[in-house]
């Protein structure tokens, strides 16, 4: 398995499936970047419609450039992208809580419900988590518990509807092999190294951390990253 960083809540994860690899890139919104130049994709996961997770435009160049490609996302996000992006229903998998389903002999399953509460007066949005492979879990914008033991936790560090207590609390509930921070690029660069540190000191026995550098694919199938591979700690 290979996962690469665009920023943000933007990831790529690459993966052996049917007939070669399968790519598939997880929410790819306006604070991400490079994510638009990738070609040979077979899927774009979105969990929820909010715009640092769905990038309307640069979407739209995503997928004219991956013509194969299908877009999953739930029903909401599809109602919020109409007139903002047109795409066939051929290539559209409308998906939501407890669904199911197979791209290229990849299992993906659909957990979650609703995103995490920003405040009472605001109106919450559906949120999609992705389960790939029984092995990697992208929660979207909430910290809803897996069903089960997952390898590796693209886990969420910053934003107006959390704190880092709660992701915290979230690692040691979920307790993966690896743990990869997302989520991060409404911190200043001395919060994220400070909510990084944080996870490293207080992550459950037997997880590791491991901050992503932009753009790089890393290999984390079989091995964590050393703390030397790091961006953060370069940083």
């Amino acid at each position: 398995m290979k996962l690469t960083h665009y920023g943000h809540a933007c990831v790529l994860m690459e993966l052996p499936g049917d007939g070669g690899v399968i790519r598939l890139l997880f929410d790819p919104g306006a604070y991400s970047r490079e994510f638009e130049d990738q070609v040979g994709i077979d899927a774009v996961l979105l969990t929820h419609a909010h715009p640092d997770h769905v990038d309307a435009e640069r979407l739209g160049t995503l997928l004219a450039a991956n013509p194969q490609a299908e877009l999953v996302l739930n029903a909401h996000t599809r109602t919020a992208l109409a007139g903002l992006l047109d795409i066939a229903p051929s290539r559209t998998r409308i998906v939501g809580p407890e669904d199911t389903f197979v791209l290229r002999g990849v299992s993906v399953e659909v957990v979650g419900g609703d995103h995490a509460c920003i405040h009472a007066a605001l109106p919450t949005v559906p949120n999609n988590g992705y389960i790939i492979d029984g092995s990697l879990l992208h929660p979207g914008d909430a910290l809803d518990v897996a069903p089960g033991p997952v390898e590796v936790l693209l886990l969420p560090v910053g934003g107006p509807w959390m704190k880092i207590g709660e992701a915290i609390d979230y690692l040691r509930t979920t307790a993966p092999r690896l743990a990869v921070p997302i989520h991060q690029a409404g911190l200043a660069l001395v919060h994220q190294k400070m909510h990084y540190g944080l996870l490293r000191d207080l992550a459950p026995e037997g997880t590791e951390i491991t901050v992503l550098e932009h753009g790089v694919p890393q290999d984390v199938r079989d091995a964590a990253v050393s703390s030397s591979h790091n961006e953060g700690d370069r940083r």
